[in-house]
């Protein structure tokens, strides 16, 4: 196998996955940082916080690949379809000289190019496709939902780790320090992919983690206090 080939696909399905990574990290950070907060505000039990953390996580990564690939097996078949009614409406010449036209083109030059390509369905079909603005090679499902498995799953594991190593009211302080750090990380990624402000961006990240931690604890805090004799 050439190694460099490997790489350069892996490369290229990471480029086109970015957004589906960076979705995925921040759902495993803040939903694992809320949920293991809640845990680690009632008990001082390493083994307990980390058993609902590794659980947590596990469950979340699994739910979220689910739902990327149900999510992009169903826009891939909207455009199978789409380009299905297109196909069919292929003969249509009078419909491609209509978009033609919405693009600009003079008369003569819609009606020369539909002339050109009307003997040619799917010359005809994709012309159309173009025009309606339907990707050509849509996304992998299988593919975005192994890269938000492992986005999701290695996130989740960032507010876990420093109890593995540390004492449960020390990991507490490590933990939000380094989720903290990460969700900054994760809101200047957002901000480059979708050319954003960074500064808001950032904010409404590592707003969305804060919230979720504040909700673990309050949560955990009630129902410990609910059912503690």
């Amino acid at each position: 196998m050439n190694i460099g080939a490997t790489l350069q696909r892996l490369h290229s399905s990471f480029v086109n996955s970015a957004g589906t990574v960076v979705f995925g990290m921040e759902d495993g950070t803040v939903s694992i940082f809320g949920l293991i907060f809640g845990v680690a505000a009632t008990t001082t039990d390493t083994k307990t916080v980390l058993i609902a953390g590794a659980s947590g996580a596990a469950a979340a990564a699994v739910s979220m690949m689910a739902g990327a690939y149900l999510d992009v097996e169903t826009t891939r078949d909207k455009i199978s379809a789409a380009r299905a009614s297109q196909l069919a409406a292929a003969g249509s010449i009078a419909l491609l000289k209509s978009r033609l036209a919405e693009t600009g083109l003079s008369s003569a030059q819609s009606e020369a190019l539909a002339v050109a390509v009307h003997n040619n369905a799917d010359a005809t079909g994709g012309l159309l496709l173009a025009l309606q603005g339907a990707p050509e090679a849509p996304l992998n499902p299988m593919e975005q939902a192994l890269w938000m498995l492992v986005a999701d799953f290695l996130a989740a594991a960032v507010p876990i780790l420093p109890f593995v190593f540390l004492p449960v009211l020390d990991a507490r302080i490590v933990s939000g320090v380094v989720t903290l750090a990460l969700l900054i990380a994760l809101g200047v990624g957002r901000a480059q992919i979708a050319r954003r402000s960074i500064f808001r961006t950032v904010t409404e990240t590592v707003s969305i983690g804060v919230a979720a931690a504040i909700a673990g604890v309050a949560i955990g805090v009630f129902v410990d206090r609910l059912f503690s004799h």
